[in-house]
């Protein structure tokens, strides 16, 4: 670890020097856990006496065709700036000649991420009052980003989707009759063709930096895309971000009413609750499959993790879920 630790100190001064001018000093590095894919960093850079509080994201050893390069998800995280939306400014970025691969530095915001802390303590008390209608606001401002300002991103409706996912559910040689019965279900329901906007793709509780006022800040871009923005309103509505919550469908903070008008009181048009039940079935299903996939990664020895492995276990919970959304 020390040594580890020395390579992104000597790396990160460089990739800060280029951007912030004048000597760099490295100061409180450490890792983070940052999730089941994540390499993340805490640090401190002091830059002629100015000292920045920031955060490094770099790319996962082993990059797959999911997530966006971590280039790509500076980019988006300074535009969503740009538009209002709430997420931490980049600083910098780390080029692949720094040795560390791709990455960027973006500014650390006090505040809690750990869903169940944000869920319970009582100085979120206020905030989980204000998070629903919150979060719709945030979403109306992250689906009118100016698309034609994005860097290249995966179109991504609904049907392209679901014909993604099946082979994928495929590949792996399950054969769960819940799983079967929903993607039939999804191509019966299939909500009618709109105009493809800017999604977010992780848009839940435990992406966001969370204060006794509220939303801080959103994290976790990597799964951007076009599509159908009403995906992001069903994603957060999905048991499984409730964390136990579960008579609070809005990330077990807040209801769908609330989520719904203030999605539409910041100018994002009328939502329809079947359109979002239709994404809520998705995203189960969804995160259903992703806990199939980060078992083989565990088991295939791709990255051998207590975490993955007990993600991998939770694949029944999505089950009854479908069961009772689709009953």
């Amino acid at each position: 670890m020390e040594e580890r630790r020395a390579k992104v100190a000597a790396a990160l001064a460089a990739a800060a020097e280029r951007s912030l001018g004048g000597p760099v000093k490295i100061e409180n590095l450490g890792p983070l856990s940052g999730g089941a894919s994540a390499d993340t960093w805490s640090f401190d850079a002091d830059c002629r006496g100015e000292r920045h509080e920031l955060i490094l994201r770099l790319a996962p050893p082993q990059e797959d065709q999911i997530r966006l390069d971590r280039i790509t998800e500076a980019r988006l995280l300074s535009l969503a700036g740009e538009t209002g939306v709430p997420v931490p400014k980049v600083l910098f970025q780390v080029e692949e000649e720094d040795g560390l691969g791709s990455g960027y530095a973006m500014e650390r915001i006090a505040g809690e991420t750990i869903a169940r802390k944000i869920l319970r303590d009582e100085q979120y008390a206020e905030a989980r009052k204000r998070m629903a209608r919150q979060s719709g606001e945030i979403l109306c401002r992250i689906h009118s980003m100016d698309t034609t300002k994005l860097p290249p991103l995966k179109e991504q409706p609904a049907a392209t989707l679901i014909d993604e996912l099946y082979p994928m559910y495929k590949a792996f040689g399950q054969e769960l009759p819940v799983f079967e019965l929903t993607f039939r279900w999804l191509q019966d329901h299939l909500p009618e063709s709109r105009e493809l906007k800017f999604v977010h793709g992780d848009f839940r509780n435990g992406n966001f930096i969370v204060g006794p006022e509220g939303i801080r800040a959103v994290l976790d871009w990597e799964l951007a895309h076009l599509g159908d923005p009403m995906e992001d309103l069903g994603w957060i509505c999905v048991n499984s971000w409730r964390f136990g919550n579960i008579d609070l469908p809005v990330g077990g903070f807040g209801l769908r009413e609330d989520l719904f008008v203030g999605y539409e009181d910041a100018g994002g048009g009328p939502v329809d609750p079947e359109e979002v039940r239709f994404w809520e079935v998705f995203g189960t299903l969804k995160w259903g499959l992703i806990t199939i996939l980060q078992a083989y990664t565990h088991l295939g020895g791709a990255k051998r993790s207590v975490e993955l492995a007990a993600i991998g276990r939770r694949t029944s919970e999505t089950e009854i879920d479908l069961v009772t959304l689709l009953r």
